[in-house]
């Protein structure tokens, strides 16, 4: 029996994306989503909170698996396209490290001609990442114990 190949899709030109040890800034990933077509740019931001399950977090630490992640970063930009067809810019950006309490761990952006569509292909992308991106984040909580989760484990609202 023949193991199936995996396609790897290339990403648009127009697109950006990232998986980075430097801080996140949400005014570079708008930039990078707008463009004169858009009537609208929908920007989601995850930061660090400071409690999981009311456990008190001082700090998150991300890991990933690069070259797979970004594949799945630009076969989300490619679904949206199916999806939305009228999507002009696909922004995704992930932090890996050490993160503090506040920081911005990973930022989405998405560029449309209408704000509807811009918020359901934003929901729709930072969901997919959450699921298929092989990222995993050690929570560090206040009493000094620690444990690795793969954020495609978290619940919704990881």
């Amino acid at each position: 029996m023949k193991t199936p190949l995996l396609s790897f899709t290339k990403p648009h030109a127009e697109d950006s994306f990232s998986i980075t040890l430097a801080p996140l800034s949400i005014e570079e990933i708008y930039s990078q989503a707008d463009h004169p077509s858009n009537g609208a740019v929908v920007v989601m931001s995850g930061t660090v909170r400071n409690q999981t399950e009311g456990q008190p977090v001082v700090a998150l630490e991300y890991q990933a698996y690069q070259p797979m992640a970004l594949q799945v970063f630009y076969q989300i930009a490619a679904d949206l396209r199916t999806q939305w067809s009228d999507v002009s810019r696909v922004v995704i950006h992930h932090r890996i490290g050490r993160l503090s309490v506040g920081e911005i761990s990973v930022l989405v952006a998405v560029g449309c001609p209408h704000r509807g569509e811009a918020f359901a292909a934003c929901q729709y992308a930072i969901d997919t990442l959450k699921h298929n991106a092989p990222i995993w984040k050690k929570e560090h909580w206040q009493d000094g114990s620690s444990s690795w989760v793969s954020i495609g484990a978290c619940e919704q609202e990881c």
